[in-house]
This record gives C-alpha cells, sequence and structure tokens, in this order.
C-alpha cells in the first residue's frame, strides 16, 4: 500500500534485520548506495491519499547518510 503521509513522529521502532539479513541487500545498493542498510519497523499515525487518518505500522528500509528509504504500510489499526 502506497500513498500516504506521515502525521506523527515513528514510535516503537525496531530493527529486523541488518547488513546480510536483508533479502534486497544487492538491490539497495545497486539502487541508493553502499551503506550500513537495516530494515526497520515502527507505528505512526498517517494520512491515506482518501484524507483518513489511521495508526499503522510501517516498515521501511534505512542506511546512514542515506537515509529511509521504501516506507511501506504492512497493517493498519483504528486510531484510537
Amino acid at each position: 500500500m502506497t500513498g500516504f503521509q506521515l502525521i506523527s513522529e515513528i514510535r516503537s521502532v525496531a530493527t529486523i534485520a541488518e547488513g546480510n539479513a536483508i533479502r534486497d541487500l544487492p538491490r539497495l545498493i545497486k539502487s541508493y548506495g553502499v551503506g550500513r542498510w537495516r530494515k526497520r519497523k515502527g507505528t505512526a499515525i498517517i494520512e491515506l491519499g482518501s484524507g483518513q487518518q489511521r495508526v499503522a505500522e510501517i516498515h521501511w528500509y534505512e542506511a546512514h547518510g542515506i537515509g529511509r528509504k521504501e516506507m511501506k504500510i504492512k497493517r493498519l489499526k483504528e486510531r484510537g
């Protein structure tokens, strides 16, 4: 799912995989460059393309000096 905007900061950030444990590592290096890549997850309030605000679990790749890349929604929850 794409087409969303972060409304809040990302909380409960955790590393899922790093370095060679990332399946897409060769593609990340080819697309964005060499770095200390990590696959991470966290929770944030997002605004969907429809204007609806929801709490979502988000996954992304991140490397120092390169930043966050390829953010995607993994789970949506009701905003409560």
